[in-house]
């Protein structure tokens, strides 16, 4: 099967793609048909959520597979309206194969129960610990790939509210 963007979709009839794209935009609820159009705007919804989750989960907050949804959902949600639920086309990125979309809600369930109840809150006494916890949860997080697209940008998100936890500073410095 021909590529199609940035990933195969194995079942083209839910690949939508926005008219005049060429497709290289997913179909979205502002009309955008230019990628890098795309690009500044899902860049600076990010920033702005990324400031709102910071407030609003503290601490002391153990994560869970509905706040991931609801992390997917606050971002993009003005965007795309398959926003915040989790995918239901099986994608694949050249020869790698992400989880079979029938499967994501029994590995975010799966999810929740291992990393997420063990590695949040991320306060460990150890920063290796705190270094292994967020590889984990993001590594596991990209792999479900629970979302039509924006994994990685929430992956992120997550790992940033992680470090943060940890008391860490966001931007990946040391002090």
């Amino acid at each position: 099967m021909k590529n199609k963007g940035r990933y195969d979709v194995s079942n083209l009839a839910e690949a939508q793609y926005e008219p005049g794209s060429d497709d290289k935009v997913l179909k979205n609820m502002l009309g955008v048909t230019n990628p890098d159009e795309m690009d500044r705007i899902e860049t600076g919804e990010m920033a702005r959520i990324t400031d709102h989750m910071i407030k609003e989960y503290d601490q002391s907050h153990r994560f869970n597979a509905i706040d991931i949804c609801h992390m997917h959902n606050i971002w993009p949600g003005e965007i795309y309206e398959w926003a915040g639920r989790y995918r239901r086309v099986n994608l694949s990125k050249d020869d790698f194969s992400f989880a079979m979309a029938s499967q994501i809600p029994q590995l975010m369930e799966k999810y929740e129960k291992e990393q997420l109840a063990m590695y949040t809150p991320c306060i460990f006494d150890k920063r290796k610990d705190v270094v292994h916890a967020i590889a984990e949860t993001h590594t596991e997080l990209v792999l479900i790939h629970p979302f039509r697209d924006g994994n990685g940008r929430v992956a992120r998100l997550l790992s940033t509210l992680m470090a943060l936890q940890a008391e860490l500073p966001a931007n990946g410095r040391t002090i």
